[in-house]
């Protein structure tokens, strides 16, 4: 379990374990077979949209937590999934004020209170055409959360200790549109499956929190 009753001394040994990211090696534990099979160079994919997402961490008595949103359960890639706070790039905006914006938009959190730490690794998700950039940010406490009724169905506060508990960790098949994405690995967090770029993403953020 990580506790963080020094929250200034674990932003500093976060903000050293960025310099270092695990990035693919992290992203494979979380990816669909399918995708282990064909490995991106995101250089090579010039016509991708641009999008970016806040993983916000705050210690809540010693526990560090973050926030997920359901979304609702439309006709798309990603209705009805667990994501976190984030959406689409504007041209004039850098990839880190896309992600303060959309959380602030989102999940009511305000984006001058957030201090960034730093980003994740960038990832490529193909059913929607776009490259993600993880930015991680921090506040010294809880936030006072205010839902978008429009895009989000729920707000979730997780502990980060759930991405790092091997019995969270799970295998099935998933249905994603019209096919089936055979052995899946997701997260099973408070019964949801957390899964795809999401699960992607936070198990970057797992393996960085388990060096510290």
């Amino acid at each position: 379990m990580i506790r963080v009753d020094d929250f200034l001394r674990f932003k500093s040994k976060l903000s050293e374990e960025i310099k270092d990211l695990p990035g693919q090696e992290a992203h494979e534990l979380m990816m669909p077979s399918i995708r282990r099979s064909m490995p991106m160079d995101l250089s090579k994919i010039p016509n991708a949209k641009l999008s970016s997402v806040l993983l916000l961490l705050y210690p809540v008595d010693g526990k560090l937590m973050l926030p997920l949103t359901k979304r609702h359960d439309y006709k798309g890639a990603h209705g009805g999934q667990i994501s976190l706070p984030g959406g689409k790039h504007e041209d004039h905006e850098s990839r880190i004020e896309t992600a303060l914006r959309e959380a602030e938009e989102e999940v009511g959190v305000n984006r001058t209170e957030v201090e960034v730490l730093g980003t994740l690794t960038e990832m490529y998700i193909p059913p929607s055409n776009f490259k993600v950039l993880p930015v991680l940010g921090t506040l010294p406490e809880r936030p006072f959360f205010i839902k978008e009724e429009f895009e989000v169905e729920k707000i979730m506060e997780v502990s980060v200790d759930e991405f790092m508990d091997a019995a969270n960790y799970k295998v099935k098949d998933i249905q994603a549109r019209n096919f089936t994405l055979k052995d899946t690995p997701y997260f099973d967090i408070e019964g949801h499956v957390v899964w795809g770029a999401t699960a992607m993403i936070l198990s970057e953020m797992a393996m960085l929190m388990k060096r510290i």
